[in-house]
């Protein structure tokens, strides 16, 4: 018999699309722009292939689970220098781990930190709605009720997990944030953050502050959840955060991020990943420790993203409740209906984007908050996002 909980995930929402497109034909006379996946498209640094190539010897090694010491130094001057935090933060006990992605980590997390029960009962797992679809289904394998947090216009896309009823918080074992937000671009700020650690740690949850969007922001740096703890005091009791070069470096196919944050639930992702976790090669960590201690292809890249929402803006202006997020690379559009506007682009447009209900579910009232909006990913070059832009507003004006 196979693992029931395998039946309660909803489809995956690439397959729901491919699903909803699979008898539509686009148009023939245009190139098919595909805004559907935000896999960035921007050319990766040299320093990628260059450090590879340098250390082309060590494929013949299995990799370290807690990386090279090098990867280490970069990983630590790094988090430290864009966050504000001491210099000896990471000296003392391990507090960083290289993970292949944070996709991977993210999911593992649940199996951390999901007891058999919470307060004597089934435990639950807190998210936005709309949220990133390994959320859910992190929660679901490790076996709790994962309860959707709204994430909409009306509390500026900001979850308010403080105002859920006492109930659920006691119930509660890990709250996923993500900040810039997939997919509506909002960052959080301090405040929210540090509410948000102070919640966790009053009523004994985790909190993966998910930052994979963080070097991706229009004109602020948005804080992370390790700058939060120190603004509370020492120590990072109750928090993990997860980053990745594939948005900061433009390198998906790298596979190399790092989660850092609390000793004891990093100890425990270390053994889990010892046994079920893929380690990062040497030579990818060694192109990860040189991507990590230069800034100015991510300066680049950062200003590639806002060349194309200036496109955007120019273009769509106030159409379809336009918004410049404040970070991250996808545009959250209000188009009334995101099925049907996702199928008419296709057939008219050739242009994919990805239905906002695939990102979210039913809330209590039976609506679902991303049922009128669809996602765009903004990774292509300037003038391919420009001519997106021109034929999504000539089809949908």
């Amino acid at each position: 018999m196979l693992n029931p909980r395998l039946e309660k995930l909803i489809d995956f929402p690439f397959d729901r699309l491919r699903t909803l497109l699979k008898l539509v034909t686009p148009p023939t006379n245009v190139e098919l722009i595909d805004l559907s996946v935000g896999g960035p498209l921007h050319e990766p640094p040299k320093i990628v292939e260059q450090e590879i190539t340098r250390h082309a010897a060590e494929w013949g090694f299995y990799p370290p689970i807690d990386g090279t010491p090098g990867f280490q130094r970069a990983a630590a001057h790094w988090l430290c220098q864009r966050y504000g935090l001491p210099g000896d933060t990471f000296e003392e006990a391990a507090k960083i781990l290289p993970v292949a992605g944070s996709r991977e980590p993210l999911y593992m997390l649940a199996t951390v930190a999901v007891p058999e029960t919470k307060a004597d009962q089934p435990p639950v797992v807190l998210m936005p709605n709309p949220f990133y679809h390994v959320y859910e289904a992190a929660a679901i394998i490790a076996g709790a009720e994962p309860v959707f947090v709204p994430a909409t216009p009306e509390n500026n896309f900001l979850p308010d997990f403080a105002g859920l009823d006492k109930s659920i918080l006691e119930r509660t074992a890990l709250v996923y944030s993500c900040s810039p937000s997939n997919p509506q671009g909002k960052s959080a700020d301090l405040d929210y953050m540090m509410a948000l650690i102070k919640l966790a740690r009053k009523h004994d949850f985790i909190i993966a502050f998910d930052e994979c969007y963080s070097e991706l922001y229009d004109k602020e740096p948005p804080p992370g959840g390790l700058e939060a703890c120190t603004h509370l005091g020492p120590g990072f009791d109750r928090v993990v955060v997860f980053n990745s070069l594939s948005k900061r470096s433009s390198v998906p196919g790298l596979r190399s991020g790092l989660i850092a944050g609390d000793p004891a639930i990093l100890t425990k992702m270390r053994l889990l990943r010892t046994y079920g976790g893929a380690p990062v090669p040497m030579p990818i960590l060694a192109a990860s420790a040189a991507l990590l201690g230069d800034e100015k292809h991510v300066e680049a890249n950062r200003a590639l993203y806002r060349e194309k929402f200036d496109v955007a803006e120019e273009i769509l202006g106030n159409q379809f409740g336009f918004y410049r997020p404040e970070g991250g690379m996808f545009l959250w559009l209000d188009v009334g209906d995101g099925e049907a506007t996702t199928t008419k682009l296709w057939r008219e447009a050739g242009i994919k984007a990805l239905p906002g209900a695939y990102l979210s579910r039913p809330d209590e009232t039976g609506q679902t908050p991303g049922s009128r909006y669809i996602r765009l990913a903004l990774v292509h070059d300037i003038e391919t996002t420009r001519s997106a832009m021109r034929r999504l507003a000539d089809t949908l004006c």
